[in-house]
C-alpha cells in the first residue's frame, strides 16, 4: 500500500473518529496522530483531506444525499459515510489526483472497512456524483 493511500485511510479513520465522538478536527488529528504511526511526510496530506472534508460538509452532504438513492446520511453506515465524503471531497477539490484513482481508492476503503455491499455503493454514487456534479475548482 502507497503512502497516499495510507494517508486516505488515516484520514477516514480520524473522520470515523469524529462522526462518532464529535471531536473537532484538529482534536481528532492531534489523538489520531499521537496514537497511530503516520509517515511525517503524509501527515499534511492527512489533515488537508480531514479539513478539507470538513470545511465543506455543507456542500458534500447534499451531494451525497442527491446522488444515494434511496438513502439518507444518518442511515448509512458510519465507514460509508465518511468515506462518501472523504471522496467527494477529493473528486472535488483534490483535482491533480485523477477521478479514477479517487474511486479505486474509496472502493478499496469500502471493501476493508464496510460490509460485503459497500464497495458497490460507494463505487456508485462516487461514479454518479463524478459524472454529472465534478468540476474543477482550485
Amino acid at each position: 500500500m502507497g503512502n497516499r493511500s495510507r494517508a486516505r485511510e488515516a484520514a477516514l479513520k480520524t473522520l470515523y473518529q469524529m462522526d462518532v465522538t464529535g471531536d473537532s478536527p484538529a482534536d481528532a488529528l492531534k489523538i489520531f496522530f499521537r496514537h497511530h504511526r503516520v509517515a511525517v511526510g503524509s501527515q499534511p496530506f492527512v489533515t488537508r483531506l480531514v479539513e478539507g472534508t470538513t470545511q465543506r460538509l455543507a456542500e458534500i452532504d447534499p451531494l451525497i444525499r442527491r446522488h444515494a438513492t434511496n438513502w439518507t446520511l444518518e442511515r448509512m453506515a458510519i465507514v460509508d459515510r465518511n468515506i462518501l465524503r472523504l471522496g467527494v471531497y477529493e473528486l472535488l477539490h483534490e483535482t491533480e489526483t485523477p477521478p479514477k484513482v479517487v474511486i479505486n481508492e474509496a472502493v478499496d476503503l469500502a471493501k476493508r472497512f464496510g460490509t460485503a455491499d459497500s464497495g458497490k455503493f460507494v463505487n456508485g454514487v462516487l461514479d454518479s456524483i463524478h459524472k454529472t456534479e465534478r468540476v474543477e475548482c482550485p
